[in-house]
């Protein structure tokens, strides 16, 4: 009879520990795989009285939104002045979605807690982790935005 309580409580302790486990240490979604379901609608936008790519996100991406996420891809330094204001790419400065082509899906702004603590240079490659912010709406803004980020070493 202990025997079999003893085997009773293992497998419950085994299934709480893994059932923690999982709650602490959610996986990380591939972010660039998630913002490259976003589809795109060109609309009027009567203020500035052009038209805009209007992103329609997928529920997956919303699920993330107001979390903690990691983005890795290529720095592109756009506030000089406090450096705490960057985008991340997807591609590499000449492939991005400034200056090459690619689409609105393929950066995110990321807003960092603090300067970084060395000079970053144009597409290195870095790795942020903060809360993931979408926006809809607001034209002067990126899609993806990234907030009270910090750079990962």
């Amino acid at each position: 009879m202990k025997a079999m309580m003893r085997r009773g409580f293992k497998r419950w302790l085994f299934a709480m520990v893994t059932i923690a486990a999982s709650w602490i240490a959610a996986p990380n979604p591939d972010l660039w795989a998630l913002f490259s379901k976003t589809r795109f609608v060109e609309k009027l936008n009567r203020e500035y009285a052009m038209y805009f790519l209007y992103p329609a996100f997928p529920d997956e991406l919303r699920a993330w939104e107001g979390k903690e996420v990691e983005l890795s891809g290529f720095y592109i330094p756009i506030d000089v002045g406090t450096s705490k204001m960057v985008v991340l790419s997807k591609y590499p400065m000449v492939e991005c979605f400034f200056c090459g082509g690619a689409g609105p899906e393929s950066v995110a702004v990321v807003y960092l807690k603090e300067k970084p603590g060395r000079r970053l240079k144009t597409d290195e490659i870095v790795s942020v982790k903060g809360i993931l912010e979408l926006n809809e709406d607001d034209v002067d803004e990126l899609n993806f935005i990234i907030r009270d980020a910090r750079i990962i070493p």
